[in-house]
């Protein structure tokens, strides 16, 4: 006989919290100004082949980063594990070969490299999930990672319980990487 705990549910992000964790990714970048935008939206649209100035995206990451965390550090712990769910799902579903062949990196490394594609914003995310060539070489963005995760704990002393069944890791989803 099956129990409940035999087959758990596996919690996706919902619609809502998707929009919340774009929009708050968003307002995080805005206080950055015009520039940082038009560097996100040329990064999308560029020719894949073009060079990339990865330093001039970099030196954005910190106060983007400071941004969010302070917006999210007013959040509830349902709020917060909520966007770690999105979070995750967001990492996993980069987790893929065609886009690990463009940025390379060991495990911690590729996992980084999602998260820079991440923290660029919505439009950075689906441009690289339709064409994985767009994708940074090299780029990195450790912080953004676990960032809803540690203001969890931070704030409520542990971490979220997402309750999707995937990892964030690298090299975790089996879809990504069929041949």
């Amino acid at each position: 006989m099956n129990t409940p705990s035999d087959n758990p549910v596996k919690l996706l992000p919902s619609a809502d919290d998707e929009a919340r964790f774009w929009a708050l990714v968003e307002s995080a970048w805005e206080p950055l100004g015009p520039e940082a935008r038009a560097l996100r939206r040329a990064l999308a649209e560029r020719d894949p082949a073009a060079a990339v100035d990865v330093d001039a995206v970099d030196a954005s990451f910190a106060p983007f980063l400071d941004n969010l965390r302070s917006r999210a550090a007013e959040l509830s712990s349902e709020e917060l594990t909520a966007l770690d769910r999105v979070m995750e799902r967001k990492l996993y579903d980069m987790d893929r070969a065609d886009i690990h062949a463009v940025t390379g990196g060991s495990d911690d490394g590729f996992l980084y490299g999602r998260g820079h594609i991440v923290a660029l914003g919505q439009e950075f995310y689906e441009a690289v999930r339709a064409n994985p060539a767009l994708a940074v070489p090299g780029g990195s963005c450790e912080s953004i990672c676990y960032l809803f995760a540690h203001l969890h704990d931070k704030l409520f002393g542990g971490w979220p319980r997402t309750g999707s069944g995937i990892s964030r890791e690298s090299f975790s989803n089996p879809e990504g990487w069929r041949g």
